[in-house]
């Protein structure tokens, strides 16, 4: 049996063996007093009102029911007031989004509010507390007692359990401070309802309640208000710190990241939508980590992010009951709210966001909002990125080979011997090659064709040295491999194949000079010299002067056509 289904079996058993006998043993020692039933109903419409109108501390809801608990008590006493926490009980955990399981919540807590009705009840009784006595004080006393005892027993009962689960709580804590201020900050309305009531009936709910909770109604739309006024303000530092990145897997990391942290949840799926056809997965990032992607694309109009595209909306689910017959195959199985969004850009879906947590009732609608606003600073900081990458890319390529530029090379040379300097990198080797005779290319068949040679070079090495190493076009007819971890000797067999694979290849060009001017195929041949660290030096520049030198010493003096490594 799992851990969990263990504690449910034994929560409501001891809820059985307590609770209900309980009440019978109150009701026979400490019977109700004769009471009308619209006092009652009266009583409890109070008693749901004060759990529809919660405070909002620190975010967390307080509800200020301890106030009619006192009044009911000194009226009714122990039976009825038992009888209206158990309601109250209900209506509070049903209100609270917790990820723990209602099976689990109930029982305990309906076990705490009786252990906690009882516990006051008897300590007002044995101290000479008198039911429906009208001794202001007396009633002062002896409810401040009951005030006192049930805020101790709550506490205690509250920090022992989560001991015994084996978690860590503080019993001295900020919100116990908040608690026990509220607690006897709103007593003085519990003496005052209860006088009231004994002299006016039930006109004194009304004297008392209605500013009572008009208050508390204006408080809870305050702090609504301001919640919306912080999620604003924390959307605009995470729409900020968007636009200062680079690269667009910076961008969308940091997204994810923000936006799990900001709306507090367990899950954050990221899907692309691409060609108007199928849904990739761009990120998953669960439990503040982002997990490995193995998710084959699917059909756009399928599970929770087909249905935002297909309706063009944002929604929220607020348990897994209102999804679990939708497709969902990436999402979690211990999510219960969903909240999905399309992203779009220019009026077009370019993707969804899908967040989900184990709680239920998480997200709240104004959430939406805030989400559709930070949607629209991702998408446009994306964009930012991708045209600073495209800008970045253009400045380190040639534009006519699409290779790196000397710029590039001279970057990344210099980070690679800094990594062989400081024992990162064993060897670090450098290829310089020069086309032979391409001047009387030039002359022979125009430079446009020796733009086409060049091209066709470009992809040949390309397809040539894939991820082994970096190629630039260094200048004119010059190209550079650089081949991090390739000792000399390596090196100079891989410009050999390179020199082998060049010398028999065909490469297709158009004349302009053919009185045709039809398609030509030629061979050419290259020069190569070959450079090392950290044998022949350990400064960047340098290898590419040592390549230099062996490709003009060493191969094209010799005859061309040949590959030589640098000598000192």
């Amino acid at each position: 049996m799992d851990p969990l289904s263990k504690r449910k079996r034994i929560l409501w058993t001891a809820w059985l063996l307590i609770v209900p006998p309980g009440l019978y043993l109150i009701y026979q020692y400490y019977p109700p007093p004769a009471m009308e039933m619209a006092d009652m109903l009266a009583y409890l419409a109070f008693f749901v009102l004060a759990c529809l109108f919660p405070m909002n501390i620190g975010g967390v809801p307080t509800y200020l029911v301890q106030w009619l608990m006192v009044a009911v008590f000194l009226k009714y006493g122990l039976f009825v007031e038992v009888i209206l926490s158990q309601v109250t009980m209900l209506i509070v955990i049903l209100r609270l989004r917790t990820s723990e399981s209602l099976s689990v919540r109930i029982p305990f807590n309906s076990m705490m509010f009786y252990f906690i009705s009882v516990i006051a009840g008897l300590s007002f009784m044995l101290a000479g507390g008198e039911i429906g006595s009208l001794n202001l004080g007396d009633v002062i006393l002896f409810g401040l007692l009951f005030q006192t005892v049930s805020f101790v027993a709550n506490q205690l009962i509250l920090y022992g359990y989560i001991r015994i689960l084996g978690e860590h709580k503080d019993f001295f804590s900020l919100d116990t401070i908040w608690d026990f201020s509220i607690t006897f900050l709103v007593f003085p309305f519990s003496i005052a309802l209860y006088m009231s009531e004994a002299y006016f009936g039930l006109a004194a709910l009304l004297l008392l309640g209605i500013p009572f909770f008009t208050m508390t109604a204006i408080i809870h739309m305050y702090t609504n208000s301001e919640k919306v006024n912080n999620d604003l303000k924390k959307a605009g530092e995470i729409g900020h710190q968007l636009a200062a990145r680079l690269s667009s897997d910076e961008v969308l990391d940091q997204f994810v990241i923000q936006v799990a942290e900001l709306f507090k949840v367990d899950y954050a799926y990221v899907i692309d939508y691409r060609n108007n056809e199928l849904l990739i997965m761009l990120r998953m990032f669960e439990d503040n980590e982002f997990k490995p992607i193995d998710i084959e694309p699917v059909n756009y109009d399928q599970g929770i992010a087909g249905k935002a595209i297909i309706e063009n909306d944002s929604f929220i689910f607020s348990s897994k009951a209102q999804w679990k017959n939708i497709p969902t195959e990436y999402i979690h199985a211990e999510s219960e709210s969903l909240m999905a969004m399309p992203i779009s850009r220019n009026n077009k879906i370019e993707g969804v966001l899908v967040l989900a947590t184990r709680r239920k009732h998480a997200f709240l609608h104004h959430q939406l909002q805030i989400l559709d606003i930070l949607s629209t600073y991702f998408a446009v900081s994306l964009e930012k990125a991708v045209l600073v990458q495209k800008a970045i890319a253009k400045s380190e390529r040639c534009g006519l080979t699409k290779l790196y530029n000397y710029r590039y090379l001279d970057e990344a040379i210099g980070k690679c011997m800094e990594q062989v300097n400081n024992g990162e990198l064993d060897n670090l080797s450098v290829i310089m090659m020069d086309i032979d005779y391409f001047k009387t290319i030039n002359d022979k068949y125009g430079h446009q064709s020796g733009n086409e040679i060049l091209i066709g070079l470009a992809k040949l090495l390309t397809d040539m040295v894939g991820s082994e190493g970096t190629i630039a076009r260094y200048g004119g007819e010059e190209f550079v491999i650089l081949l991090p971890s390739y000792g000399k000797e390596l090196a100079l067999l891989f410009a050999e194949n390179i020199r082998k694979e060049i010398e028999k290849h065909e490469f297709t060009i158009h004349s302009d000079l053919d009185e045709h001017r039809g398609p030509t195929s030629i061979k050419i041949t290259m020069s190569i010299g070959v450079s090392s660290a950290p044998q022949d030096s350990d400064d960047a520049m340098a290898m590419i002067r040592n390549a230099d030198r062996a490709l003009y010493i060493g191969a094209k003096q010799a005859g061309r056509n040949k590959v030589a490594a640098y000598t000192k």
